[in-house]
């Protein structure tokens, strides 16, 4: 009999955070490393929500909540949702977690049975098919490349429908490829799913204020207002306020789902806590006239990206469209030996080579589903911008 349960066999320790971690031992430890790895805005909180988040401390407001949000917060969340996105939810179709990650772990944990198999399009953010290998599920990956904008098709998507498929999950903009469906493109994925009843849409919002060129936005459930029933929207407070580590994500969802989803958190967490639930309400329903400085400053830092490292040593680093990474194709490093006489059989191999040799931290392709490539994090300073990029460019001079 083994101490550690079988299924914790069945996930990996996220990349990205652990990536993170690596850089940042070392930053502690002297190293002068350029972390191009961090998945978080570099901005401080905004002053409005430090401010409410103080004066709700000061009010007492430090006792338990409802376990899934406080019903202030939740009117707050129908409200943005009206607003910004078009779609008409009740409180009582509303979730509130500790991050975005607890609540995509909610829907799928009260929704999948073992077996069930969950679609998610290649590259993915990290977390999603260890999330459907924890709950007993199978994940069902489409690749798609830099070709056809990361994106996939609806006909990828109806050849790889089963009478076992649950889920859909879509991430717009996405993690890591920056990749951004347009209503059009979301109409036709929607006219695949509505002809599969028990089909259902898990969208991941989270960075749908970060977009770039012009470009616009649209949710899943905004461009087929038929499959609303059948569609989870999540987001959260993180990206689009730096508030990272405030940790508040929300969903809306059926009513059923979202009970089933209260009863799990009580037996898990309990309610997020109620000081970041205070500084959310205030997120939600304060100024964001601060936003398109950063949103500036963050295309600012794309464009110097892909103007130092595109076409570069066969680097290959196609303009995101939204979020704030840069997934780069490292194919023309792969084989090639570095001065210290190691292979680069693969992105990993080619990550490490650039944190160990050259102090640049990033995370390799294979963490996302599609290799080889590696993701560069914008969300920090134009002079680390500028100082990694000479480092991956003199990296890629030295390999043989």
């Amino acid at each position: 009999m083994t101490f550690i349960a079988d299924r914790m066999d069945l996930i990996q320790p996220s990349p990205s955070i652990m990536a993170m971690a690596r850089a940042k031992e070392l930053i502690a430890a002297g190293v002068d490393v350029c972390n191009m790895a961090a998945g978080e805005p570099d901005f401080p909180t905004p002053p409005h929500i430090v401010e409410a988040a103080h004066a709700a401390l000061l009010r007492g407001e430090t006792r338990y909540t409802a376990v899934d949000g406080t019903a202030a917060l939740k009117r707050a969340i129908c409200a943005k949702f009206e607003r910004e996105n078009g779609l008409p939810y009740t409180p009582e179709q509303i979730s509130v977690g500790a991050g975005a990650k607890q609540v995509l772990f909610n829907v799928l944990s009260c929704t999948v049975n073992a077996g069930d198999e969950v679609i998610i399009p290649a590259p993915y953010w990290v977390s999603y098919p260890d999330i459907v290998r924890l709950n007993g599920g199978v994940p069902i990956v489409i690749a798609t490349t830099a070709d056809v904008g990361f994106r996939i098709t609806p006909a990828q998507l109806e050849a790889a429908i089963t009478p076992r498929t649950k889920w859909l999950v879509l991430n717009s903009p996405n993690n890591p490829s920056g990749a951004i469906y347009s209503a059009q493109e979301l109409v036709a994925i929607g006219a695949v799913v509505g002809r599969h009843s028990a089909l259902h849409v898990l969208t991941d919002d989270i960075y749908e204020h970060l977009i770039y060129d012009g470009a616009r936005y649209t949710s899943f459930a905004q461009a087929n207002p038929s499959l609303f029933e059948r569609t989870v929207t999540v987001n959260g407070v993180s990206k689009a306020f730096a508030m990272t580590g405030w940790r508040i994500g929300y969903a809306g969802a059926p009513k059923a789902l979202v009970k089933a989803m209260e009863k799990l958190q009580s037996q898990t967490s309990g309610n997020p806590a109620a000081v970041s639930q205070a500084a959310a309400l205030a997120a939600l329903s304060g100024p964001m006239d601060f936003f398109e400085a950063w949103r500036q400053e963050f295309e600012a830092r794309r464009n110097l990206i892909v103007s130092r490292l595109d076409g570069r040593f066969d680097l290959k680093c196609p303009a995101p469209q939204g979020a704030f990474y840069v997934y780069v194709s490292c194919a023309a490093q792969i084989g090639k030996i570095t001065p210290a006489g190691q292979t680069i059989r693969d992105d990993s191999d080619f990550v490490l080579y650039l944190l160990d040799a050259y102090q640049v931290a990033t995370v390799q392709g294979a963490a996302y589903g599609v290799s080889p490539a590696f993701r560069i994090s914008f969300a920090t300073s134009i002079p680390t911008i500028e100082l990694a990029c000479g480092r991956i460019l003199a990296a890629c001079e030295a390999l043989q």
